[in-house]
């Protein structure tokens, strides 16, 4: 396989802890947002994926957008080890909160989005991380809750193994920090993305472990 990631991108991040937790391997092809006025614009890029998005996953002459979709792939394509519970409720559940970080919160802090505001809107750069941080830390904080009032949550967002959730929490968590977003008030969100870094896939998923990381 192939995966058409950024080392920042979030959304390829979830789909970097998958591969590495099912043991896929594959091979990172860099697609660089910024430079040459956005790699993920180019032509050759917008034939593989015409919404100019990464990631994108090759798996030999067959290619899928759409990181959610991409796990949903994986999981059926390569159903051990299982990132979504067995019961219909629990899966139903995981998916709230994998969709609510990647639908509901990831959008409005997407780097389009950003940039959509500061050169189209003329948002001053305080005023654009201003907004950044006031919907990750709104998301952040519907989402505590969402963790502290289910008794399904345990050592990670449902039950003791990671799920989906997972692989969508710690990638905005990684932004929020970067973004300087409070995390004071989410005792909960801290401590499950703490014992996700313990696992090695999500360590080599992690944007410093990418080939094209720029410090």
């Amino acid at each position: 396989m192939k995966l058409y990631s950024y080392f920042r991108s979030s959304a390829a991040y979830r789909v970097r802890i998958a591969l590495n937790l099912k043991g896929i391997a594959y091979e990172t092809i860099p697609v660089h947002l910024l430079k040459d006025g956005g790699q993920q614009l180019s032509s050759d890029y917008r034939d593989l994926n015409p919404t100019g998005l990464v990631p994108t996953l090759a798996d030999e002459d067959w290619s899928v957008g759409q990181s959610m979709a991409i796990l949903e792939y994986l999981e059926e394509t390569h159903p051990e080890p299982a990132l979504l519970p067995a019961d219909a409720k629990e899966r139903a559940r995981v998916r709230a909160i994998a969709q609510f970080i990647a639908c509901d919160i990831h959008p409005l802090n997407n780097l389009r989005v950003l940039k959509y505001l500061k050169h189209e809107l003329g948002v001053d750069e305080d005023a654009k991380n201003a907004w950044y941080r006031h919907w990750v830390e709104d998301g952040m904080a519907a989402l505590e809750a969402m963790l502290g009032h289910h008794p399904a949550t345990g050592r990670y967002c449902h039950g003791d193994q990671p799920t989906f959730a997972d692989l969508c929490l710690v990638p905005q968590v990684a932004n929020a920090r970067r973004m300087n977003c409070s995390l004071d008030a989410m005792p909960i969100i801290v401590r499950i993305d703490a014992a996700c870094a313990e696992l090695d896939a999500f360590q080599q998923a992690a944007p410093a472990s990418q080939p094209d990381y720029e410090g």
